[in-house]
């Protein structure tokens, strides 16, 4: 790729005339009414939804969260003429094994905050040190500090060419890759782009792009799995839709609007994560939520984030690829609809892992399963 390769330092420092505004924004919100009775099943409530505007305006304080997210050595590069933005994390054990976490929608960094310190220095967190990890962990072009895009053709292939250039240019001739929801697609895209330098690929929250066998036979937790999946093809796929087809529509709608913006994220964070969870902020705190959904926010990436679902789309890149020959981790959490054996079609599955808790945000949800789950996998990679 012919680009600048100058890797530049990054520290987040948002303007307070922006945090005033976001204030100003919630304090004079139009408020819908909610229907009597119809709880969650028509969308997020009003109901719910006012308390937790109402911390996000007096409770919430993001420089608290802000200088958290400096604390980590953060970079941008230019690649493919786009800014990618990324967390590099080196641990202190010489022999660490770089591995690239990959976040997704409506995901970011955010994610893996509470994993950083355990896989990156497993000696300061009762773990041995011959599992340390030297993590990059970047944001998704037309996400958080990677966006906005600033042309189309931003697809998950595009995307994973251009993560394997920065990995090349951090100088990572051999590594890992870790991801959940898009980055399901993105690491074992990786893995098939760059076979010769990705030992592995871990991956939560992965599905097939090939239909189960109505032959094949399933064990109880599969079947279950395969009756979310017709369901999330139905009741849970206009948001996908949307975003496939008419991304800056709604655009206008989220990047005015932070309650806007709020319930189209908040949304997936009570459909997703833990089903004993009743409250999103049940199974991921407040703080961590609201942290989330301001990198969308101050960023203005709420189209450039949905048009990776349209370029993704159009492209034909959610389809079926040849079988990855990369050895293959599958953590499955509630909520998941991964089946094995339609997904052996796709990947070279040598390590399986079903958990009884946690959801599809699992390093937010569940870091503790996660992170010993990646230990375990990448400990056999070595």
């Amino acid at each position: 790729m012919d680009n600048n390769s100058e890797i530049r330092p990054f520290t987040i420092d948002i303007p307070q005339a922006e945090l005033n505004d976001l204030r100003d924004r919630l304090a004079r919100t139009r408020w819908t009414t909610d229907l009597p009775g119809a709880g969650w099943s028509r969308g997020v409530p009003a109901s719910y939804l006012k308390g937790l505007a109402d911390y996000w305006r007096d409770g919430y304080d993001w420089r608290t969260h802000e200088r958290e997210l400096n604390s980590y050595p953060q970079f941008t590069t230019e690649i493919d003429g786009q800014d990618i933005h990324f967390l590099h994390v080196r641990s202190p054990e010489p022999d660490a094994l770089p591995l690239i976490l990959i976040h997704g929608w409506p995901g970011s960094i955010v994610e893996f905050l509470n994993v950083i310190g355990p896989l990156t220095d497993p000696r300061a967190h009762g773990g041995d040190p011959a599992d340390a990890f030297h993590l990059v962990i970047p944001s998704i072009p037309g996400s958080g500090f990677s966006g906005p895009t600033t042309e189309t053709g931003w697809d998950t292939n595009r995307i994973a060419r251009a993560f394997a250039e920065l990995m090349n240019r951090l100088g990572y001739d051999r590594y890992g890759a870790q991801g959940g929801d898009t980055g399901a697609v993105v690491a074992p895209g990786l893995g098939r782009l760059d076979p010769g330098k990705v030992v592995g690929v871990h991956a939560n929250g992965l599905a097939a792009f090939t239909d189960v066998d109505p032959d094949q036979e399933l064990t109880e937790a599969e079947q279950t799995r395969l009756k979310h999946l017709q369901y999330m093809k139905t009741e849970q796929s206009g948001y996908a839709m949307i975003q496939i087809t008419r991304p800056q529509t709604l655009a206008h709608g989220l990047h005015d609007s932070p309650i806007g913006q709020l319930a189209w994220i908040v949304e997936k964070f009570k459909e997703w994560t833990d089903p004993a969870a009743e409250l999103p902020e049940d199974a991921v705190g407040r703080d961590l939520l609201l942290t989330n959904v301001m990198l969308y926010w101050l960023t203005g990436t709420a189209g450039s984030s949905a048009n990776c679902y349209y370029e993704t789309a159009h492209a034909g890149a959610w389809g079926a690829n040849e079988r990855s020959t990369v050895p293959t981790g599958v953590a499955v959490f509630p909520m998941d609809v991964s089946i094995r054996s339609t997904l052996e079609r796709e990947h070279t599955i040598v390590h399986w892992s079903e958990f009884g808790r946690g959801g599809h945000f699992a390093a937010m949800e569940a870091p503790d399963l996660l992170i010993d789950d990646v230990r375990e996998f990448f400990g056999k990679l070595r």
